[in-house]
């Protein structure tokens, strides 16, 4: 019988028990090619994203291979334009057939567009968007969030993001938010529900005279100023004729027929000044990029199924629709509000396009006249207040996970 070397054996376990701990330690790193569950923490492969083209919101990490220009052409250099990028899990690969088309939005366009930044060829990002064909019936994901260059030396990003996703502070945070501090995703949403529910409900009357406090003109106290045409109006101008101003529902209230009850219907953090005739052809239109231009404001643009506000209040739009989101859940009777990446809502209870009013809340920073109105509606009327107004970056934390 052969003698067994113990020595030898115990030699061969240790070197075992090393390489284990190495793949351990090395398997935490993140790479392009490491299975995730496509949350922005663990992000899908381009293989997995690949795979599931069920036009659901991810975030998928790949390498910059070219810039796809139909669905059988990717080209390499000489680029044509920045609307558009193909990622894969290698940064060599040249089959179409494993790459991932990213349709990229203006917001990105400057930083992520190959024309402008042909260097960022062979670089690893991450992109969050709904995955569904670009170039149809290529692979790709679209309407995106959020696009992010990842240092491959640690896992951490840089670049690409903008308001919305720096975290901020607010008076509120050790009193009236202490509760929601540090959560995300959907325990902070219900959090946020929790702080803001129980508040102070004004009648349909009340809008008329608080909207002349909340949206007054900070350079002539005896104007309002009107939310998709910008125009400076005398607060008691209001009524139903012509060139007066009505009280408009951010928030289509046939999207969810609450009509112009007490909550829903008269919640200020979603009512603004508008000129009549302008508020008639919003009318239930939900969010969206494009159209022609609205004849009284000028700004704006529609088409038959989207509205698009001017530049300048894209971000007040987009966190008063994350407030309604927030506040009405269908609980004691009330509606449930929710949004979607979906235009022609119509009378169900969603409002969208929710890809677009998430880069809104990140291309409109919030503003001084933001700020003053959310104070205004917290201390004279409602008592509560718009957490997406204090603190931005809850948006992402909720939506864009």
């Amino acid at each position: 019988m052969k003698k067994i070397n113990f020595k030898n054996s115990k030699f061969i376990l240790s070197i075992s028990l090393i390489l284990t701990l190495l793949i351990t330690i090395f398997s935490h790193y993140p790479s392009a090619s490491a299975v995730g569950d496509g949350s922005s923490a663990y992000p899908y492969t381009v293989a997995q994203g690949k795979a599931n083209q069920n036009n659901t919101l991810k975030t998928v990490q790949g390498y910059v291979v070219g810039m796809p220009t139909s669905a059988t052409a990717v080209i390499t250099s000489n680029y044509t334009g920045d609307t558009a990028v193909a990622i894969a899990d290698s940064p060599t690969e040249t089959n179409q057939a494993n790459m991932l088309f990213v349709q990229i939005p203006t917001t990105y366009r400057t930083t992520f567009g190959l024309k402008t930044n042909p260097t960022l060829k062979g670089s690893l990002i991450k992109v969050t968007g709904y995955l569904t064909a670009y170039f149809s019936p290529h692979a790709g994901i679209k309407d995106l969030t959020k696009m992010e260059k990842v240092t491959q030396s640690g896992g951490g990003s840089t670049g690409g993001s903008t308001g919305g996703t720096t975290t901020t502070t607010s008076p509120y945070d050790s009193t009236y938010y202490a509760t929601a501090i540090g959560k995300s995703g959907a325990d902070l949403k219900a959090t946020l529900h929790n702080i803001i529910d129980n508040h102070t409900q004004i009648s349909y009357d009340a809008v008329w005279d608080a909207l002349r406090y909340t949206d007054e003109d900070p350079n002539n106290p005896n104007n309002v100023i009107l939310l998709y045409s910008g125009r400076s109006q005398g607060k008691f101008t209001n009524g139903g004729d012509v060139n007066d101003w009505n009280r408009e529902h951010v928030w289509a209230k046939s999207h969810g027929d609450f009509g112009t009850t007490a909550g829903a219907g008269t919640d200020l953090h979603h009512m603004k000044p508008e000129d009549v005739s302008v508020n008639s052809t919003r009318g239930n239109l939900d969010f969206d990029m494009g159209g022609v231009t609205v004849p009284e404001a000028t700004l704006c643009k529609y088409d038959s199924d989207s509205w698009e506000p001017r530049d300048s209040v894209k971000g007040d739009i987009a966190r008063a629709i994350f407030y309604m989101a927030t506040r009405y859940e269908g609980h004691n009777g009330e509606v449930d509000l929710e949004l979607n990446n979906l235009t022609n809502n119509d009378l169900a209870p969603y409002m969208g396009k929710l890809s677009v009013l998430l880069q809104w809340n990140q291309q409109d920073p919030v503003d001084e006249f933001e700020k003053k109105r959310n104070d205004i509606i917290y201390n004279k009327y409602q008592h509560n207040r718009n957490p997406f107004i204090d603190h931005p970056e809850w948006v992402n934390a909720i939506w864009a996970q």
